[in-house]
């Protein structure tokens, strides 16, 4: 067990009421970690301490070189630190050690990205008609607030953190009340590469922190990773004081796999499509749409990889599925496995919890489950489970399959699955979502917009398009001409504008 702190204005700070929460690794079920509860009242000092660090300090006012630099010396020293972090995700949030390796190996590149776009910014110079210059200068918006997940703790962080850093912005972030650990690290580690006290704040604690940040009046954007009701709620709270919101919610990724593609190699990219993160990802490909011609060898190579899958300790590299993130997660999947097989659905592998040793029976394990002959209009197709669960769904034609992926609330990701390279544009030109891949799954940039449409939220994280979305834009406008104006005398304009 080890006792940790919220960290405000360059501090270890406890909750103000002096509570506290557990934390466990979900493949023992043991505890390892207390951090404080924290509240609206720590929310406030929070905010309190990024306004004064906006306000007063030297990080908007420093030069874009030397921002960069600061962030480019933070890149540099999340990369050393990579290994405890590695770990420390792991022991948190129980993904295998291989995924989370993979994953947060990639944290530094988002801030040397960031730095980059910061160091070959340019602002816009516009047309005008008559003796004037006009130009934008883009402005940062002040105290942000970041609400991050479970699933992907440090890697979600960094996408919208170091945008908000690069443009001069002070920064709240509220990590999940189960996944703290890393987020508490990763705000010491920059802090002590040259980010000033008081610009990364955090508050850990559960609802009732993360509702206090996004109804704080002195917070002008929020970003949020989480679930459809928790983004429609801060979008509606955010709204009211005319702040901004990204918001990447829930999502049910339909993928579509034609004829054309071998279906065992097909299979394979599905799998990892559907139980990386133990099938905790909100582009998680959850509804597998199969041309019925391939249908039955797709079902029969995707079943053979799921029982295939290694099951285990996450903190050993031999280990390819690891627990979900609590036991009350796991109920909620066991519940739909039961929904999905009263709906009519074959249950064609998994649906159970794994015989492991005894040092993991008290872990948050699940075998991956496969259904098969499903439809798509069953509650296991349509609703997001957030479970390492394959629905799998047959479709005739083209068209059918572009119906039947677009038939549902969500729209965050989609594949397609063709040899077809005409086929794949058309495909994912038709299909309602914020991305698509075409024969991959999950892949991603600092350069990629990454967000959803419908139910999956607004707004977009990472590319130029989440950079620009931490700034105001101001325009100005200078007159040039050699004699002055009077509106009211000989020198009267010919037009107002």
């Amino acid at each position: 067990m080890t006792e940790h702190f919220m960290f405000i204005d360059g501090k270890d700070v406890s909750a103000d009421s002096g509570a506290s929460l557990t934390i466990s690794n979900p493949a023992t079920g043991r505890a390892i970690a207390t951090v404080p509860d924290g509240g609206r009242v720590d929310v406030d000092k929070a905010v309190t301490a990024a306004r004064t660090a906006f306000e007063s300090g030297p990080w908007p006012r420093m030069s874009r070189t030397e921002r960069a630099k600061v962030l480019l010396r933070a890149a540099d020293a999340l990369e050393v630190a990579s290994e405890s972090l590695f770990t420390l995700e792991t022991q948190n949030n129980g993904r295998p050690i291989t995924e989370t390796r993979a994953q947060l190996s990639r944290v530094p590149e988002w801030f040397r990205y960031n730095a980059a776009l910061l160091a070959a910014q340019r602002e816009a110079v516009l047309p005008s008609d008559g003796p004037y210059l006009t130009y934008q200068k883009r402005t940062p918006l002040g105290v942000c607030g970041i609400i991050t997940p479970f699933n992907h703790p440090a890697l979600i962080l960094a996408r919208s953190l170091s945008a908000a850093l690069a443009t001069g912005n002070t920064v709240v972030i509220k990590p999940s009340e189960l996944t703290p650990l890393t987020t508490l690290a990763i705000a010491r580690i920059i802090t002590d590469a040259g980010v000033p006290e008081g610009v990364v704040n955090v508050v850990t604690g559960g609802r009732e922190a993360g509702i206090g940040l996004t109804e704080h009046p002195d917070v002008a954007k929020i970003t949020l990773t989480g679930g459809t009701e928790a983004g429609r709620s801060a979008a509606v709270t955010t709204a009211a004081r005319f702040a901004r919101i990204t918001a990447e919610l829930g999502g049910k990724t339909p993928v579509i796999v034609f004829g054309d593609y071998d279906p065992k190699a097909a299979a394979e990219g599905a799998a990892f499509a559907a139980f990386v993160a133990s099938g905790q990802s909100c582009v998680a490909g959850a509804r597998f749409l199969v041309q019925r011609e391939r249908y039955d060898e797709f079902v029969s190579a995707l079943v053979a990889r799921a029982n295939a899958i290694r099951i285990g300790d996450p903190a050993q590299p031999e280990t390819q599925i690891g627990p979900m993130i609590s036991d009350l997660q796991r109920r909620k999947v066991l519940d739909y496995i039961e929904i999905g097989q009263q709906e009519g659905a074959r249950l064609a592998a998994g649906g159970g919890i794994p015989d492991l040793p005894d040092d993991l029976r008290d872990g948050f394990f699940l075998q991956p489950t496969v259904f098969a002959d499903a439809s798509n209009s069953m509650r296991v197709a349509q609703e997001e489970i957030f479970g390492p669960v394959a629905v799998v769904v047959p479709f005739d034609t083209e068209a059918e399959a572009i119906e039947m992926a677009n038939d549902n609330r969500f729209g965050l990701g989609a594949a397609v699955w063709t040899r077809d390279l005409a086929r794949g544009h058309r495909v994912a030109a038709s299909i309602e979502s914020g991305m698509v891949w075409v024969n991959d799954h999950h892949r991603l940039e600092p350069s990629l917009p990454w967000g959803g449409i419908k139910e999956s939220g607004t707004g977009k994280d990472a590319g130029t398009e989440s950079f620009d979305d931490f700034t105001w834009i101001k325009t100005i406008v200078v007159r040039i001409a050699d004699y002055d104006v009077d509106w009211y005398g000989t020198n009267a304009p010919e037009r107002l504008n």
